[in-house]
């Protein structure tokens, strides 16, 4: 099969590199964006007289068809074309005749392929912020009804100190906000067209740059054509937002799989999304989670990919770079199938705030409250009021009861400074609302949260 670009080779390439070099059976995904980016060199090319009106004419024409026949599969990709570009010019070459020929005119490859994967990822970076900020408002829904909801807030996975169970919310809604502005600010940066560029260095063609960057959406031009055929910086940065975003979600995944085993359950996947054992009829799976942390590790191995492949490139465009679509593909799939699941497994699942509850009795989580008490009001230095805190946390153990259920008299008699008023300040509640500073656990204050996040959803 002659290739379009064969006019310098006197024979034909092997079968074999022929499977080796193509990258049509993954590169198709970019159709729509080829499709688009064609027409609007198409329509530069008439503005400035490089094509006629009725040249432009049967371009769009054809490229329509092309669109539909692909569509709806009934467009035919041979090995033999290489990679999506190839195969669409050369099916409306056949479609249109000779003014097919034209529409390559003041473009490569490189520049093509550039302007098609950019637009595919900055795509996909909106999609993107659009999923997150869905997974954001469920959890605002989850948290209003649970600011007053008792949980042990944890470090090193020992009980600390009693948050309430929409605080904890609200710290996954912090970390997916962060991711949001990630996705933006990539967006932002790389918004810009590679088309005109042509193979590194320009084009002697009298084009105008700027017309197909705003008939495609670009901010502007990109600056350096020798560094943009190259550039994969864009791609590198998707993948690097999508493994920090899989791993925020990898957290909340970890924390999911604990709080609905029996030892915690504190929460109940929905039967819709939890799966049984084929051996054990008792068993309530939890999946879903599970499958977010293993998916994780998978956008992570496609960020180190890209990565590698870069890192010795020399400029201008090299094939390597052909290596840099199919884990981006990967990892977009990953990440909104992922982003949806979770979200849904979210919003059906049952809280149950009796057993949270249960587990805020366990642990001594109001001691630091104690210590707290003893320097506010008895006037000991805190250095003191820790050691005697952990004297009646020993204490407490010894009895065998939580240190929010001791009685004044043994607290009066590890320390005669301790006065009455004590045991107000060792309930799990108050522990829990005298965290009032800005960005703390009190009731009001992760209502401020949810208030925050709410106008952050409308902006």
């Amino acid at each position: 099969m002659q290739k379009m670009w064969s006019g310098r080779f006197s024979t034909q390439t092997s079968s074999l590199l022929d499977q080796f070099n193509a990258s049509i059976m993954f590169d198709r995904k970019l159709y729509a964006e080829d499709i688009e980016g064609s027409v609007a060199h198409a329509r530069m090319l008439c503005a400035q007289g490089i094509l006629n009106s009725d040249e432009l004419n049967q371009i769009e024409t054809g490229m329509a068809q092309v669109r539909e026949e692909i569509a709806s599969d009934r467009f035919e990709w041979r090995i033999g074309d290489e990679d999506l570009h190839m195969a669409i010019e050369k099916r409306l070459t056949e479609i249109i005749g000779e003014a097919g020929k034209k529409l390559h005119t003041a473009r490569s490859r490189n520049d093509q392929v550039a302007v098609d994967f950019r637009r595919f990822v900055l795509r996909k970076n909106s999609e993107l912020i659009l999923q997150l900020k869905a997974l954001i408002q469920v959890l605002i829904d989850l948290a209003k009804p649970h600011t007053h909801t008792l949980l042990p807030g944890m470090t090193h996975l020992q009980h600390a100190q009693p948050i309430n169970f929409a605080f904890h919310l609200m710290a996954y809604a912090a970390m997916f906000k962060r991711d949001i502005e990630r996705f933006e600010s990539s967006h932002k940066r790389n918004n810009f067209s590679p088309l005109g560029c042509a193979a590194l260095a320009g084009t002697p063609h009298n084009i105008d740059r700027s017309m197909t960057a705003q008939e495609l959406g670009f901010e502007s031009v990109s600056i350096n054509c020798l560094d943009t055929v190259s550039d994969r910086d864009f791609a590198l940065e998707i993948l690097f937002n999508i493994s920090t975003m899989m791993m925020h979600i990898s957290r909340m995944a970890e924390e999911l799989v604990l709080w609905s085993s029996y030892e915690f359950r504190f929460v109940e996947l929905s039967d819709a999304y939890s799966t049984g054992s084929s051996i054990m009829p008792q068993k309530k799976n939890p999946d879903v989670p599970e499958l977010l942390r293993g998916k994780t590790g998978r956008v992570f191995g496609n960020l180190i990919g890209l990565l590698t492949v870069m890192k010795g490139l020399p400029l201008a465009y090299n094939k390597d770079t052909q290596e840099d679509k199919e884990g981006v593909f990967d990892s977009v799939e990953t990440a909104q199938i992922s982003l949806e699941i979770l979200k849904e497994a979210l919003s059906t699942m049952t809280i149950k705030p009796q057993y949270m509850y249960q587990a805020c009795k366990v642990g001594h989580l109001s001691a630091t409250d104690l210590a707290d008490y003893l320097v506010q009001h008895c006037g000991i230095p805190f250095r003191e009021a820790h050691h005697i805190t952990g004297r009646a946390v020993a204490k407490a153990e010894t009895m065998g009861i939580d240190l929010s259920d001791m009685d004044f008299e043994t607290l009066h008699v590890i320390d005669e400074r301790i006065r009455k008023n004590v045991l107000d300040y060792l309930s799990i509640e108050h522990s829990m609302n005298a965290r009032t500073s800005e960005g703390g656990t009190a009731t009001l204050r992760t209502m401020e949260q949810i208030i925050y996040f709410e106008n952050y959803l409308k902006d």
